[in-house]
Parts: structure tokens; sequence; C-alpha cells
């Protein structure tokens, strides 16, 4: 008998956990979620990254601040297509 692969990245399984349909949010809940986002200096410092990762001048803490805002931004991602799949519905 085969087994299916379930992939276990951060990223999938915050997936599945947010597709969930059971699981679908109020409109308040689901408008408050899409207010939610990086602020205006946290987008500068995560392009200030960006630019150094693309030049391949980051340090190791730099980097790990990078991977760090990575793993929020996609949550926050996540969290934002909930809401608006719960609002459409």
């Amino acid at each position: 008998m085969e087994t299916a692969t379930i992939e276990n990245g951060e990223a999938a399984v915050w997936s599945r956990v947010m597709e969930q349909e059971k699981h679908n949010l109020s409109p308040k809940a689901a408008r408050a979620l899409l207010e939610i986002r990086f602020s205006k200096a946290d987008k500068a410092r995560m392009n200030h990254l960006a630019r150094k990762n693309q030049e391949g001048l980051l340090s190791d803490k730099e980097r790990g601040e990078l991977e760090a805002y990575v793993k929020v931004g996609d949550v926050l991602s996540l969290l934002h297509l909930k809401a608006r799949k719960s609002l459409k519905s």
C-alpha cells in the first residue's frame, strides 16, 4: 500500500490549517485580520536586507532576520487569504 507524502514545511502546514472550511471567520474577524500589515519601517528593512542578499552581502545575523521576515510574511499571507475567502462566503 502506498502512502501519500505530506509536505511538512511551515508554509505547507499553515496552508493546510488555514484551508479548513470548517474554520470560517466572522466578517468582523476577517476585516480585522486584513488590517494587519508590516509597518513602513519593517518594509524598508526587508527591502534593504533583500538588496544585500541579492548582492551576497548578508551577515549570518541579517540572513536570520530576513528569514524571520519571510516566515512572518508567509503566515500573514495565509491569514489574509483565509480572511478574503471568509468574506466571500
